[in-house]
């Protein structure tokens, strides 16, 4: 693996770190915070590697509709819906409903 990719991974894996509990961001978020807006897919490969760390939050992350695009990622078929629900995100058909309410921009909070 590049040595530029493992840093970068680190990287997503303290951001995903630090959102709160009840709350998810978008791969995208985590992106842009890290200064490459164009790497969501590259933030996405990284939180399907976070499955080795388990201090990573990674059901946090979802695309930018709120949608939990990478659930087939999680041991179980509904795991990353039941980690979040535990939390109180309420999701409908593999969407959080009220997205907007938990959705956490560490643009803005970090």
């Amino acid at each position: 693996m590049n040595p530029d990719n493992k840093n970068f991974f680190e990287k997503v894996y303290d951001v995903a770190r630090r959102i709160p509990y009840g709350r998810v961001t978008s791969y995208g978020a985590i992106a842009k915070y890290l200064g490459a807006a164009r790497s969501a897919r590259m933030v996405g490969w990284a939180m399907n590697g976070s499955g080795l760390k388990e201090d990573v939050p990674a059901h946090r992350v979802v695309n930018r509709l709120g949608l939990l695009t990478g659930k087939h990622h999680f041991d179980g078929t509904n795991l990353m819906q039941q980690l979040l629900e535990n939390e109180g995100v309420k999701v409908v058909n593999n969407q959080i409903i009220d997205f907007d309410k938990h959705f956490w921009d560490p643009g803005k909070e970090l």
